[in-house]
Parts: C-alpha cells; structure tokens; sequence
C-alpha cells in the first residue's frame, strides 16, 4: 500500500470534468485506489464518491493505492492531479 499526500493543481479541481477523467485513469489500474480530503475517504473509482469531496485547486488530498500496480497508480494520479493547465497559443 502507498500513500502520498497531494496538491491539486487542476484549474477547476475535481469537479465535473476533472472527476471523470481522475475516475477514467483510476480505473485502468487493479489496485485499489482512494481519496482522502480531510477526514473524508472514497474510492477513487466512484464518479460520485470523487464529486462529493468537492476538491478544489489547491486542495491537499490523501492518495491511496493498494494493488499489484499500486506504484504506477500513484505516479500517474499524481502527475494528473498536480499537472499544470497547458498554455493556448
């Protein structure tokens, strides 16, 4: 099991879009994958459990994997979570 503590960076954090797309990647790992925001913990698989957190920009969250690629989970959430919005020319 991994744990790693995260920044958000997402322009409109984890809602609507953000949710579905963190939900998507989420979900094309085995392990078992988990928020934490405060003292409030979902499944990082659940579109409605990732919407009710209500994460914001700069939101700190608790990332959780438990699983056989438990490693690449959290290094591609991360990267997600923490990405910066890419600049239009």
């Amino acid at each position: 099991m991994i744990e790693k503590q995260i920044s958000v960076n997402l322009p409109r954090g984890l809602q609507a879009q953000g949710a579905t797309e963190f939900v998507k990647k989420a979900s094309t790992f085995n392990s078992e994958v988990n928020i934490i925001k405060e003292d409030k913990m979902v499944t990082g698989k659940s579109i409605m459990g990732v919407m009710c957190l209500a994460v914001r920009k700069v939101d700190e969250l608790v990332l959780i994997a438990d699983g056989n690629d438990e490693h690449e989970a959290v290094t591609t959430l991360e990267d997600f979570l923490s990405s910066k919005p890419l600049l239009k020319e």
